[in-house]
């Protein structure tokens, strides 16, 4: 039997940085646990276009639509700024969910326990946080035609479309609702029926899907501007929440910050079952190429473990693995190490990103 294939598109920024310490994690399995992975390289983003005058090679998108799983660390940064909108850094990773049909983003905000203090928000309000925002994808605003800038009489106009099909609310609503079932048994769907016709489809599909298939499962319906409000003002009230392409970009950040910081936060985009029954899959950090630290030593390699070790358990089936990597995590942040983005309590210890990995190795040791 061949080894579970994964990907590693490091790209721009601190993703060269943070991915290093993954391949320590990755490396780790195959030497303690005799799990071992076929593991290749290439470029994405700013990275990509540098060598290829392209944000993704069409041959690096043959190969991520071959491998069991891809696992990606950041795109962008200021040099690119000025560059075409078609060859921008972010165009690659949109064409990666766009041709893989991830059309379901999973990013889950959990408050680790030594890392209460660092929210924003009291800590009696974050503290045992475990929300999971289910975003769909490939679809929505983002995507939607007609789109661009077009010139109407004197002046010009910026167009965007929101369109949504019966289908894709379908599968993200299952997508929800299979997950709750995991969970706590509850989703909330989030729109803006109020004033968008594709907010009503919206609310039409979720609660049609919910009725005839998952009546089992806690359903409620929610304003995104109200869900906004409610992630700040009692975000435990939620389990999994179920929205579209653009909320579920806006409130997924929200509910990153409520953790403390988006260094912490991985991400899974899913898509239809593969030959092996598993999904395709897109492995990635909530945050971004931080160029301020790149290369500094200061770049916080936490998030990106933990979308490997999400890997772990919606590619690769090693549930009791992934929660290995976790408690991992969970310990050294527990003794009080800290890379530069989290320091700000007494008695933490300031390390650098490879210290950070280096000291999750350890405790994937002192697991056995």
């Amino acid at each position: 039997m061949s080894n579970p294939s994964l990907l590693i598109l490091p790209g721009d920024g601190i993703g060269p940085e943070v991915m290093t310490e993954v391949v320590k994690i990755i490396d780790w399995f195959g030497a303690k646990r005799g799990i071992a992975f076929d593991v290749s390289t290439d470029l994405v983003g700013g990275a990509a276009y540098d060598k290829h005058g392209t944000p993704l090679h069409d041959d690096t998108m043959a190969r991520a639509q071959e491998v069991d799983a891809v696992l990606l660390g950041a795109v962008g940064g200021p040099r690119y700024d000025d560059l075409d909108f078609s060859v921008k850094p972010e165009r690659g990773l949109l064409r990666l969910r766009k041709e893989m049909d991830l059309f379901a983003n999973l990013r889950p905000a959990q408050c680790f326990d030594a890392l209460a203090d660092f929210s924003s928000l009291k800590k009696d309000i974050v503290a045992g946080l475990d929300i999971m925002i289910v975003r769909e994808l490939t679809s929505g605003v983002y995507f939607g035609e007609p789109r661009g800038i077009f010139k109407e009489g004197n002046e010009r106009v910026g167009i965007n479309t929101q369109r949504y099909t019966e289908s894709e609310i379908d599968r993200i609503a299952r997508a929800a609702f299979e997950l709750a079932r995991k969970r706590g048994n509850k989703v909330c769907s989030m729109e803006k029926a109020n004033v968008m016709e594709s907010g009503i489809l919206w609310r039409e599909v979720v609660q049609k899907v919910h009725d005839e298939d998952y009546a089992d499962v806690e359903l409620s319906h929610m304003y995104a501007d109200n869900g906004a409000m409610q992630l700040v003002r009692a975000p435990k009230q939620f389990d999994v929440i179920v929205t579209d392409n653009l909320f579920g970009d806006v409130l997924s950040d929200c509910a990153a910050m409520l953790t403390g910081s988006l260094g912490m936060l991985p991400s899974a985009s899913l898509g239809a079952p593969m030959a092996n029954g598993r999904p395709k899959a897109m492995y990635e950090p909530v945050h971004g190429s931080a160029p301020d630290i790149t290369g500094q030593g200061k770049a916080n390699p936490i998030a990106c473990i933990l979308s490997f070790a999400m890997a772990l358990r919606y590619s690769f089936d090693l549930g009791d693995e992934a929660t290995r990597v976790e408690k991992a995590v969970e310990k050294v942040l527990a003794d009080g190490l800290r890379t530069a983005d989290l320091l700000g309590h007494e008695g933490e210890t300031p390390i650098s990103t490879t210290e950070m990995g280096d000291a999750i190795v350890a405790a994937l040791d002192a697991s056995l």
